[in-house]
């Protein structure tokens, strides 16, 4: 089954669907219930005898926090449910969460919190089950006081788990927005669907890691939802691999043109290069400035190498234009920008390469104007644009409406502020929404990279891609990232899918290199050989 990232109103009427298919919310509440406990007793390392929190809500939410807290009672741990605002009258959760023995504490009654703080001196996992994806609201009264208490205690007890079931509390479900005593947790178990405001930022800080939940809601009824916005997993990524047949050479996967490097950045088109070896490239020419090419050349024994005319400074020259146009007709991708530098000359040969000349040039470099010209027959293949392929880019006029190819561009925040003339901060503040709108104003696939990047197509799908990983804010992963684009898209696949199984398969890799090395340390070329068998295990259904 896909997985969607939903609204609150499109999840009410999935819920609503569920139970006119005769699949009772009461049902997916008890589902949810159950499959969260077994997810707390495996975090938790076994249920007898450990000492479980919940905080409870008042709506359906804290409903499902009384089915945890049944479970892992029956399971033997010491549970404890602290109600943090009143529960209805008549409360069959409750009832059945009492009869199994569980300890219920209200903090009606517990003015100055007291009884909360030791339940939390005391516990082995904290669950927060206080407001879920109904009506957001800022925080206030006891639930404030309560979920900043429990943010005190973290910062005392780090090793402590705060498990939130559906989204943290304090965060808005629609658009990630979070109140200053929102609840920091280390994981979130998203029923069924994972809320706009655990994809987006800040609710994706507060939100840890994102683990879906199964609610037994009839697969049928997303399907025919209308639902734009995929959750990328392996199931989806599976699907998306190219196909390796036994009857096959090497010019059947491919022949991908990286156009990278400088003097000093002479590691970009090295570590680009292996990622789209890695990624299932059949042939992989480097095309990068000369004094690159002779350190290049001595570690890439694997790759074709064009050595290119290069500027007083180790970047490309501009005349470089004329030696790509002349062989363009022979890749099947391209992959610009790793390492590239940003200068004058570098925009006039990014301007000459991959746009039309309708518009006049950005800089006092003029692009060739020979028999090169774009309008005279080299159009471009698919092309993955990255790092300084769109900083040079953003210097020219009119560029998106010139470009001369179906193109991947893949900004992080910075890059993404620079070619929409917007600050940061508004990058960052919707990045679903602004990736999804750049995508159709520029007609082509974006990718905005960082946690949870977000990948648009310009007809209007989208994917969120579920890392988080301070392992990557590292030099040169983003060029892996190229490379790995570039050879799927080398491998016939189309820009949209290259672009998030690509990031899928980069981010799986971090995930592997952060757990062998940690959250420091990871250097991008760690991500390298991980590559081949991520696509392996997803091809035997294993990942």
């Amino acid at each position: 089954m896909t997985v969607n990232v939903v609204t609150v109103a499109e999840m009410q009427a999935l819920e609503a669907a569920s139970e006119a298919a005769g699949v009772s919310t009461d049902t997916l509440m008890e589902n949810a219930g159950l499959a969260c406990a077994r997810l707390v007793r495996k975090r938790i390392g076994g249920a007898a005898g450990r000492r479980v929190l919940l905080l409870i809500g008042p709506g359906n939410n804290g409903a499902d926090g009384l089915v945890i807290a049944r479970h892992l009672r029956r399971w033997g741990s010491e549970v404890y449910c602290y109600i943090a605002r009143g529960r209805p009258s008549a409360d069959p959760k409750m009832t059945s969460a009492q009869a199994f023995g569980v300890t219920v504490e209200d903090a009606a009654e517990d003015v100055a919190l007291q009884k909360l703080g030791r339940l939390l001196d005391r516990c082995d996992v904290v669950v927060d089950a206080i407001l879920g994806a109904g009506r957001y609201r800022p925080l206030e009264g006891p639930v404030a006081d309560i979920a900043a208490l429990v943010n005190q205690v973290k910062l005392v007890r780090p090793a402590m788990p705060v498990i939130a079931v559906d989204l943290p509390t304090g965060v808005n479900p629609d658009n990630g927005a979070a109140d200053a005593n929102t609840v920091r947790a280390d994981e979130t178990l998203a029923l069924c669907f994972p809320k706009y405001g655990i994809a987006n930022f800040p609710g994706a800080e507060y939100a840890g890691r994102v683990i879906l939940v199964d609610i037994g809601l009839p697969p049928s009824l997303a399907a025919n939802a209308g639902l734009s916005t995929e959750w990328m997993t392996s199931a989806s990524a599976r699907t998306l691999l190219p196909p390796r047949p036994l009857i096959s050479h090497k010019g059947t996967f491919g022949h991908l043109l990286l156009v990278a490097g400088s003097r000093h950045f002479v590691g970009a088109a090295y570590l680009a290069a292996q990622g789209a070896h890695r990624v299932g490239a059949g042939l992989v020419t480097l095309a990068t400035p000369e004094s690159v090419y002779r350190i290049a050349a001595s570690k890439l024994t694997e790759t074709i190498h064009l050595p290119l005319p290069e500027d007083a400074d180790g970047r490309i020259d501009v005349s470089a234009t004329d030696v790509i146009l002349d062989r363009i007709g022979g890749y099947s991708a391209l992959a610009v920008g790793c390492g590239l530098g940003w200068s004058a000359g570098t925009t006039a040969f990014a301007e000459g390469l991959l746009l039309t000349r309708h518009s006049p040039p950005a800089s006092r470099y003029s692009p060739p104007s020979s028999r090169h010209s774009r309008e005279s027959g080299n159009p471009a293949p698919p092309t993955v644009i990255d790092a300084d392929g769109l900083n040079n880019l953003s210097r020219c006029a009119h560029w998106a409406d010139r470009l001369c190819a179906p193109v991947v561009l893949t900004p992080h925040p910075g890059e993404m502020a620079t070619l929409t003339g917007q600050p940061t901060g508004q990058v960052q503040a919707d990045r679903i929404d602004n990736a999804t709108h750049w995508s159709a104003r520029w007609r082509q696939t974006v990718l905005l990279k960082g946690a949870h990047s977000v990948v648009a197509s310009p007809d209007g799908r989208r994917s969120v891609l579920p890392f988080a990983n301070p392992a990557l804010a590292a030099g040169g992963t983003g060029d892996v990232l190229t490379g790995i684009i570039g050879g799927l898209l080398a491998q016939g696949v189309a820009p949209y899918d290259a672009a998030r199984l690509g990031g899928f398969l980069h981010g799986t890799a971090a995930e592997r290199a952060r757990h062998r090395h940690g959250d420091a340390g990871v250097v991008a070329s760690d991500l390298l050989d991980l590559i081949p068998p991520i696509m392996a295990s997803l091809r035997e259904s294993e990942v």
